[in-house]
């Protein structure tokens, strides 16, 4: 990896944009793929691991993935399509598409708003416990 990086240090920018050089980026990407595939190898395992050897966290872990999934669930249904034609750079935006992204503004929105009244009731609860 260290050689890779110093020959796509010592060429320069310019050769690698022009497409001269880009046979040096290409071995650099694939490590980059396979270190990050690993990884994500080992922290499923571990994470899956964890969650089958303690029942009590295995509970809590479904818990919290089936509310997530129904923030998901509401917020699609909650936000409807638009009706106003968005352009991209591959062409306009379906319907679809539209709805799909209100979708993920509204859980956004809701996460938000879960989140911060989850630090104003922890703080007001340690303020009233003292």
């Amino acid at each position: 990896g260290v050689v890779f990086l110093v020959r796509i240090i010592s060429v320069g920018d310019d050769a690698i944009k022009s497409g001269a050089e880009a046979g040096l980026v290409d071995p650099m990407a694939y490590i980059a793929y396979i270190t990050l595939f690993v990884i994500l190898a080992i922290v499923v395992f571990f994470v899956l691991k964890n969650l089958f050897t303690k029942t009590g966290t295995l509970k809590n872990t479904l818990i919290s993935v089936g509310l997530f999934a129904a923030v998901l669930i509401i917020s699609y249904v909650v936000s409807g399509g638009d009706t106003m034609q968005y352009k991209l750079q591959d062409g306009v935006a379906t319907d679809a598409q539209s709805h799909m992204v209100g979708a993920g503004l509204t859980a956004f929105y809701i996460l938000i708003a879960v989140a911060a009244g989850a630090m104003i009731f922890s703080g007001v609860k340690k303020v009233l416990s003292k």
